[in-house]
């Protein structure tokens, strides 16, 4: 299995810019907590800490694809250097704020510009893998090993601020988000080698179409997939809480993320004949029956078991999705491409997560999980019925 990995990790310069890409990602499963754990000790409002933290949320939803657009258009190395630097500025900015006592909205302004610059570095890294390496089987490896680098950030990143944010000082959490994203940022930028040619400044239309029909209800099925992840994140604590040790709740979601690493692993290292497509929609169709036992668990033991064979269908999934956009969309638009599926799978997070807190206070933690499987068969519903585009649109094809 692991002789696979070597084989696309030994592309020049692949290792490095993978890394540097994992480390620069970092932040974006600290900052938002960071920002509830600095807000809610300074302040002792969690619901001040909530709007901040959703400013950030909101702002970095809305300038996702922008930002992507101009990657495509100017190239990685012009871009984001200004869009680190704003990132850097809005923490401090936020930062300084909270701690002055400033009144709102200037913390909410801060944090909404560093939401709004902070760099698509998983973008990038996927767009330099879809450069350098020259055939699909590599590629295919190459995605499931970013979806590994993705589960490792979202185990790390929430364990490194709160330790940072509680033991040693409310500031270190988001410090250390600011130095990981600068330092792993300037490594990435550095290696000109694998970066993906630039358009030069032509208009993006330029570049080819869009396949709307192909990536709309995509990005659809992503934001149905982050309503099934947070609520899912939610309704475990909830019922934790409600089996009586609601510590346990970290433990039960890291063994979710350790079901996803391990089938990406895995995934990763098979050769696999059917069609990115196939695998797509088989993926969604499995994420969504495997969340319906959820609401009948009463203890810990079925639930952990339960959440680790959902957890075994995230990360394929996103692999099989990532890597239809790459052979669907334009080759001058691909940031853009993958950058709107990951704002769909962000923007479905917040919803969910309201949505099965509303349940709970309702109906108790149980019944919330019906939300999340919900989620999961509506985007196996809109997989399904996802067309399949045939070939890469042309770059000199018409306006989408």
């Amino acid at each position: 299995m692991f002789t696979t990995y070597r084989r696309v990790l030994a592309l020049p310069g692949a290792l490095v810019f993978s890394m540097s890409g994992l480390v620069a990602r970092l932040p974006i499963s600290m900052v938002s907590l960071g920002i509830v754990l600095l807000v809610s000790t300074r302040t002792g409002s969690y619901s001040l800490a909530g709007t901040v933290s959703a400013a950030y949320l909101i702002a970095n939803a809305l300038f996702a694809v922008l930002q992507a657009r101009l990657i495509d258009r100017f190239g990685q190395r012009r871009v984001l250097p200004p869009a680190v630097v704003a990132f850097a500025v809005g923490m401090t900015g936020l930062m300084t704020t909270v701690e002055l006592d400033v009144r709102a909205p200037w913390p909410h302004l801060c944090a909404a510009l560093s939401g709004a610059a902070m760099p698509q570095i998983g973008s990038c890294i996927r767009a330099r893998w879809s450069h350098l390496v020259p055939d699909k089987a590599g590629l295919h490896t190459a995605f499931a090993f970013e979806a590994v680098v993705d589960e490792t950030v979202f185990i790390l990143g929430p364990a490194l601020v709160t330790v940072l944010a509680t033991t040693v000082h409310p500031l270190a959490g988001l410090t250390s988000a600011i130095v990981a994203t600068v330092l792993g940022t300037a490594v990435l930028v550095s290696q000109r080698r694998t970066e993906p040619p630039a358009s030069g400044g032509v208009h993006r239309h330029a570049a080819g179409p869009m396949p709307w029909p192909v990536l709309a209800p995509l990005i659809a099925c992503a934001f149905a997939m982050g309503a099934l992840l947070g609520g899912a994140e939610v309704a475990t604590v909830a019922l934790s809480d409600e089996l009586g040790s609601k510590p346990l709740s970290g433990l039960m979601l890291a063994v979710w993320a350790l079901g996803s690493l391990l089938s990406g692993l895995v995934t990763g290292a098979l050769h696999l004949t059917a069609s990115n497509a196939s695998r797509f929609r088989w993926g969604m169709v499995a994420l969504g029956l495997v969340m319906l036992p959820l609401p009948f668990v009463d203890a810990f033991v079925p639930l952990a078991l339960f959440l680790f064979l959902s957890g075994f269908a995230i990360s394929p999934t996103l692999i099989a999705g990532f890597a239809w956009i790459e052979e669907s969309v334009p080759s001058g638009r691909l940031t853009e491409g993958i950058a709107l599926f990951t704002t769909g799978l962000a923007a479905g997070l917040a919803p969910g997560a309201a949505l099965v807190g509303l349940v709970v206070d309702a109906s108790g933690a149980s019944a919330s999980y019906w939300v999340t499987a919900a989620a999961g068969l509506l985007g196996a519903g809109l997989a399904v019925l996802t067309r399949t585009a045939a070939v890469r649109p042309s770059p000199t094809g018409s306006s989408s």
